[in-house]
């Protein structure tokens, strides 16, 4: 009898174990404890450097083109960007900002409106005048044949406080 009770009372401790320790536990999104507070950011920015690649035969700094990039933000981290390229309409996007907290790192990150529930990481900098943001692959957008289709780019801005 002794061991019967054993397994009632391991069976359901084993249980909660295996089913609380799984990896897909969602990660936590914050707005504070990275390198500087999301809310830092609040205000208007303009790019001084707008650079898109698709990593093959596009590059383009839409600055040296003669466009301009602006960029608005909420101290919720919800913001808006605006792409203004000399040769087309301009278009707007926008998202959210935040710090993906990750076995005790933070790490920079973009829900675009666009993408709702999927998030992208980038190399984030902020000082007092100017706001840096670089990503890898596909970590944004732009139509480089002006087809209508955006193709998957790199993307590297430099804001300025305006």
């Amino acid at each position: 009898m002794k061991t019967l009770s054993n397994i009632f009372l391991f069976v359901p401790l084993f249980a909660f174990i295996l089913l609380s320790c799984s990896e897909d536990d969602p990660v936590e999104l914050v707005k504070a404890g990275g390198p500087f507070e999301i809310s830092e950011l609040a205000g208007d920015w303009e790019a001084t450097s707008a650079n898109f690649s698709d990593g093959n035969t596009n590059f383009l700094d839409l600055i040296d083109e003669g466009g301009t990039v602006t960029l608005t933000v909420q101290s919720s981290g919800r913001f808006t960007l605006t792409i203004d390229p000399s040769d087309r309409p301009s278009y707007t996007t926008s998202g959210e900002m935040f710090w993906e907290e990750f076995e005790g790192d933070y790490f920079f990150a973009i829900e675009w409106a666009n993408y709702p529930g999927d998030w992208d990481t980038y190399g984030a900098t902020l000082n007092a005048t100017t706001f840096t943001l670089n990503g890898g692959f596909d970590s944004g957008e732009y139509d480089f044949d002006n087809d209508g289709n955006f193709e998957s780019a790199s993307i590297s801005f430099t804001f300025v406080r305006v």
